[in-house]
């Protein structure tokens, strides 16, 4: 499979693919085991943050466990958030980390350049895109600020989504799509990131919306796929609508890390009981949440 011809397959046919985040390097085999046995396609990802202050180790690891279970007719490897400055306003190596998931064999990038004006994003983005398209892979990028990430104190979510704090704006979208050569458009459109810090992160996230007619709007602006981050906790029909609307590809990392990492507690690190638990979570979620059962089929890959 070609990670740019699956999510616009999906799209076409009013889809998404989800991508589910490895934070703990044995979620891989489980999250793998339900993609397939769902029949559906879905992506595994690593970001940054989750080998720098969780255990995913390195991209190289997540790869390596990746090469052990992959299937290759249901599953893409992608390599997820690459801050230019990252959640604690610190300057990443961003290339090098890109250039190294490549040799890795990742099928997909993302560059993360919100945190930049839109020049600087536009400028980081078309370098990350160019090696990402040498090497014959599509690449994504983020265009506004879908928070939760930071190491500062947020304001109240109802807050944010009543004053669209962060949220990405039409008519940049359009020249940073134009500029940048981006393949796919991660948007800020209610959708917030679970918190990654060690005293917060296994709170229960709030209960986030989404402005539909905002997401409809960019893409018919765009015209390219657009991704949501931070698809945990969203209520459903919101992510049903999301999909029609134009969202192609969604992430999903807070509600299987914390799956896993409750059933570790509950029985005294059983990883063979935290991955029962992550694997029947996997199921569910592509089955009754994203209604994503034999995507495989109607993609006809």
């Amino acid at each position: 499979m070609e990670a740019n011809t699956v999510i616009k397959k999906a799209r076409m046919i009013g889809k998404c693919i989800p991508a589910f985040n490895i934070p703990h390097i044995p979620m891989v085999k489980p999250i793998v085991q339900a993609i397939v046995d769902e029949n559906s396609v879905a992506m595994l990802q690593v970001a940054r943050v989750e080998w720098e202050k969780m255990q995913a180790e390195s991209l190289e690891r997540v790869a390596e466990e990746y090469e052990k279970y992959k299937n290759d007719e249901h599953t893409l490897l992608h390599l997820d958030h690459i801050p230019v400055i990252d959640e604690d306003y610190k300057p990443v190596l961003y290339m090098q980390l890109i250039e190294r998931a490549i040799i890795a064999g990742y099928q997909s990038i993302m560059i993360d350049g919100s945190r930049l004006d839109l020049n600087g994003n536009i400028e980081k983005t078309a370098e990350a895109a160019a090696a990402a398209h040498a090497a014959g892979i599509p690449c994504e990028a983020e265009l506004g600020a879908v928070m939760g990430h930071e190491s500062k104190e947020l304001p109240p979510y109802e807050q944010i989504f009543a004053e669209k704090i962060g949220f990405t704006k039409i008519e940049e979208a359009v020249r940073f799509v134009e500029e940048s050569g981006c393949d796919w458009l991660s948007v800020a459109v209610g959708n917030i990131h679970g918190a990654v810090a060690e005293l917060v992160r296994n709170q229960k996230k709030p209960e986030a919306k989404l402005d539909v007619q905002h997401i409809e709007s960019l893409f018919q602006a765009v015209k390219i796929p657009l991704v949501l981050h931070g698809g945990s906790g969203i209520r459903h029909q919101y992510i049903l609508d999301a999909v029609k609307a134009g969202i192609a590809k969604i992430n999903v990392g807070t509600e299987l890390r914390q799956t896993y990492e409750f059933a570790l507690e509950e029985r005294a690190n059983d990883i063979e009981y935290a991955r029962e638990k992550v694997y029947a979570a996997t199921r569910e979620y592509i089955a009754n949440y994203l209604k994503n059962t034999d995507l495989k089929a109607l993609l006809g890959e």
